[in-house]
């Protein structure tokens, strides 16, 4: 008979281990501390328990999960050898194909597009041990900071359910914060992994353009990459986006024969680093309490002997970079149009005055580019790329924000009317895309590590921005400012 010790220690556990690392998970699972099983089961309670008040997990395949357990289970029992994630429970992106599930990006007149396979990342997980049994939550379109449609509903954010978890890969970063799954990963193309990660207090990396092929991230079949948008994990420790974006990465089968992924990881002591601080913009303006938490982490840095400099910057102009963004971001995004949406698009463009260059004149434009225009905004786009190449033979990382505040009130208004308000200040909604676009525009590495909070409790996240294929070292930076007290604090209320 257990002591009243022991079962005190297994209820810990218990209640521990849906905030452990996928890493700490996999090792419990090899040295049978806990049967994959009993964990899927663990982590489903708690999807009974906290997913209502949620909504980030919108589909499920608790059938299949249960059975894909029993069998990792049976193969840790006979010995065979086991995948870095035997067994680890996991969710993903409703965006990603997934077998016998639908993929609708939030689209209504997608409700019904069940995935016959899974996409190419998906398979790589499940290769690896991974127990897929649910999909999370997404804006429609995967085109917004938060995450709503009018298929599955709201996601909520674990520290304050009045506030968005972000988006558009939302449902993700809610569903790792409440401690409801292991493991996740999402997309970005503007923000859309970072900015949850930001708002739900986890660690998010979007990796270099490409390097982790995105087949079966779609909603038409396409199997040509979206321009600038990326695939990449989330997670509660850094240590998971290391083994996720090891399993995740390599060429697709058009180029395996001559291409391979060899990452570098950051090596030395960090006072050997120099790192460049760019604390706000003119373009995009943060709050004081973002600020801090950037100045936060150059302090912990620059006691570590790593010389921080908050006055260098590549050499182009913010207002640049952004308008350069933008223009691809629309023009990448607009490819996943109706045909009757875009043809409307390309009416209004045609009604404009050449002389009008209002926000709304150049949205329509960029969103409707001929390829010789777009060809002038990819050359301007290399431009700034060989910029940032020249940067980073003077420089290891940036240290910048991701998104001006922490998460803001849900508003569900039209796009039009909707502001972010920074200290008082209203701004324009999508001009908080700037500083996801810094990185994106460039096809550069980006990790989001857990700053600490602002002063109504709410997580702030900053970003680390390194040089093309620099993955594995704006990773492991994360993972040494992580073992220095930056990292993963549950929200209250899930416990």
């Amino acid at each position: 008979m257990a002591t009243a010790i022991e079962v005190s220690r297994g209820i810990k556990l218990m209640t521990e281990l849906h905030f452990r690392s996928a890493r700490a998970l996999a090792e419990d699972l090899r040295r049978g501390g806990i049967g994959a099983r009993e964990l899927l089961e663990h982590f489903l309670a708690r999807v009974d328990e906290h997913n209502p008040a949620l909504n980030a997990i919108i589909q499920e395949d608790r059938v299949g999960a249960r059975a894909r357990a029993d069998a990792a289970d049976d193969a840790r029992r006979r010995g065979e050898p086991l995948g870095p994630l035997h067994g680890v429970p996991m969710t993903i992106k409703e965006s990603f194909n997934f077998t016998g599930l639908a993929t609708t990006w939030g689209v209504p007149e997608c409700a019904g597009n069940i995935a016959d396979s899974d996409a190419l990342a998906v398979q790589r997980l499940i290769a690896a041990g991974a127990n897929v049994f649910g999909k999370t939550n997404v804006p429609i379109n995967l085109a917004d900071f938060q995450s709503y449609n009018d298929i599955y509903g709201v996601t909520n954010n674990p520290w304050n359910l009045e506030r968005t978890p972000g988006g558009s890969s939302g449902g993700s970063a809610a569903a790792l914060a409440a401690g409801l799954t292991g493991l996740e990963i999402g997309s970005d193309i503007g923000g859309s992994i970072r900015n949850p990660a930001h708002f739900c207090g986890v660690f998010g990396h979007k990796p270099t353009w490409n390097l982790a092929p995105p087949r079966g991230h779609t909603l038409t079949g396409a199997l040509t990459p979206t321009d600038i948008s990326v695939i990449g994990p989330l997670a509660r420790s850094a240590d998971d986006l290391e083994l996720a974006l090891r399993l995740i990465a390599g060429p697709d089968g058009l180029d395996a024969d001559g291409i391979k992924a060899d990452l570098h990881g950051l090596e030395g002591p960090l006072a050997r680093l120099r790192i460049a601080v760019w604390k706000s913009d003119p373009v995009c303006p943060v709050s004081a309490a973002v600020v801090a938490r950037v100045e936060a982490m150059a302090a912990a840095l620059a006691r570590c002997g790593a010389v921080v400099d908050e006055a260098a910057r590549p050499d182009f102009s913010s207002e640049h970079s952004h308008q350069v963004f933008s223009a691809l971001l629309l023009s990448a995004m607009s490819a996943r149009m109706p045909e009757g949406q875009f043809a409307a698009l390309i009416e209004r463009g045609a009604a404009l005055s050449p002389d009008d260059e209002s926000p709304r004149a150049m949205e329509t434009r960029w969103r409707t580019l001929r390829l010789r225009d777009w060809a002038q905004h990819n050359e301007q786009r290399t431009r700034l790329r060989w910029a940032w190449r020249r940067f980073f033979e003077s420089f290891d990382f940036v240290l910048c924000p991701i998104m001006p505040t922490a998460a803001f009130v849900h508003d569900h208004g039209p796009e039009a009317s909707r502001a972010i308000v920074v200290d008082g200040k209203s701004y324009p909604y999508f001009s908080q895309t700037f500083w996801a676009g810094l990185a994106g525009v460039a096809y550069l590495p980006a990790t989001i590590i857990p700053a600490g909070k602002d002063p109504d409790g709410l997580p702030i996240g900053v970003q680390i921005i390194g040089p093309a294929y620099g993955d594995l070292r704006t990773i492991q930076l994360a993972q040494r400012l992580e073992r220095m007290g930056f990292s993963f604090t549950p929200p209250a209320g899930f416990p």
